[in-house]
This record gives C-alpha cells, structure tokens and sequence, in this order.
C-alpha cells in the first residue's frame, strides 16, 4: 500500500496526540503529520517537534504550508473555553473564550480555513471530529461561556460537507480519558442516542477510540462521506463485543450530518 501522507490538527491536544501517534504507528500506511500552536508542547508529548508544524487554524498562510503534499487532513482543533476566578463552595464555575478564541474564531474560521487549504492543496478526504449535540440549539454546551460552540461546529461541518471534498464526519458523545479498544462501539444520527440509548448507555467513548475512528475512517471505503454520532457500550457491559470490524460500522452508517 502507498504511504498517505495526513495532517492531524490540534495534534498537541488529548485526542489529537492519540490521533498523531496512531497515524505514526501505522507507518507502512501513514506518514503523520502534526500542526499545533506550541513547540514546546509537541517536545514535551512526543519527545521531537519532527514531523510537526506550528501555526494557527485561524492563520490560512501557516496551514497552506503544513498541507503541502498531504493526501489526508485530521481536524482536530477546537476552541478551548477558560474559567473565570475560581467559583466559591456551592457555586458552578463560570467559563469564558479569550478575545479572538471563540468557537465562531476556532471552531468555524478556523475550520473552514482548514478546509479551503485542504482544497487548495488537493486532500482527497477530510475527516472532521466535531462533537454530539450539533441538533440541540438548547445545549448546555452552546451556553458555555455564551460561546454558541456546537452551533458554529456545525457550520463547520456543512461548510465541509458543501466543498465537495470527500468527508467523514464524526459526531462523539462525552470523550473519557480511558484506553480504547476495549469496548464495542456504537453509531447513530441526528443526537438520538442523546436520549434513546439502548439500556441507559452512558452517551460517551474513550478518546483513544475516537482516534482509531478517525484513522480507520481512511482505510475503509464504506467511511466516505458518512456522518455519524459516536459512542461506546461500558467496557464492563455484559453484551459488549469490542469492534474490530471498522468496516461493518461505517457500513451502519449514512451520508450526510
């Protein structure tokens, strides 16, 4: 097989270090590639900047570089909210976006400034890790330091589906800082299994398992311009059988958001 080049963004973040490493892993078939904001970040996670590139999503010039010869681009960027001074005993935690960091600046900018660049540098698939809830305008999420995030994911994610580029759309419910590959995975559309998981499954996956999605989703066919709400079964559920057939579950899916 012919080694595809592929760019993982926000390749310094949990999901994304996991998305990078497993691209690196696989390297009779990937040549991982990382785009972050920090050196010193990358140095510290990977023990080398090499193979990394550092720019901003919101910076079209820094991804044009980075997506020079790639054939494959992992978005994994995301806006990053902030708490405000720390809450008293009782009281929740107010969050915030930095001036110039809001999701419409990171989340949708910035994702489309990745898409055109893909475009422009001829990728021939985009996957997109966006989040669960994308149909709830009422979200807790949207009200998270007023920021409206999962309403400009979700422009995104048409902007992306609109360019024409072949696409995988990956909607995860709560991500969980667990090992993957151990759990059976489930696919759905549309946020039903917000409220209509079978046996009251908990709507949330290991990010190591959002990870292998994403690079499966360049080795299987039936991942092509599918979209599709993921989430797994508890790894001690007695009905579970781990997935291993990547195939079978993109087969589950449809296309379209």
């Amino acid at each position: 097989m012919t080694q595809r080049r592929v760019l993982v963004t926000g390749a310094t973040g949990r999901t994304g270090s996991i998305a990078l490493q497993k691209l690196r892993d696989r390297s009779d078939q990937f040549d991982g590639i990382g785009f972050a904001r920090s050196s010193d970040k990358a140095q510290e996670l990977f023990g080398s900047t090499t193979g990394f590139f550092f720019g901003d999503v919101r910076d079209r010039s820094s991804l044009d570089r980075a997506l020079e010869g790639c054939q494959g681009l992992i978005i994994l960027s995301s806006s990053v909210p902030q708490v405000k001074t720390p809450p008293q005993p009782g009281q929740r935690p107010e969050f915030f976006f930095p001036d110039g960091e809001t999701p419409e600046m990171v989340d949708y900018e910035g994702q489309r400034h990745q898409i055109e660049a893909a475009k422009a540098a001829g990728v021939t698939h985009v996957v997109l890790v966006s989040s669960m809830g994308g149909t709830q305008p009422d979200h807790p999420l949207n009200r998270l330091g007023n920021g409206n995030v999962l309403v400009w994911k979700r422009k995104a994610e048409q902007y992306l589906l609109d360019s024409g580029l072949t696409y995988t759309i990956i909607h995860p419910g709560g991500l969980l800082d667990q090992p993957g590959g151990e759990r059976e995975l489930l696919v759905g559309k549309a946020d039903t299994l917000l409220s209509e998981t079978p046996n009251g499954i908990p709507p949330s996956l290991p990010r190591a398992d959002v990870a292998e999605v994403a690079v499966q989703a360049f080795l299987c066919p039936e991942a092509q311009n599918k979209g599709f709400d993921l989430i797994s079964k508890p790894v001690d559920d007695p009905t579970g059988q781990v997935t291993q057939d990547f195939a079978a579950l993109f087969a589950r899916t449809r296309d379209g958001l």
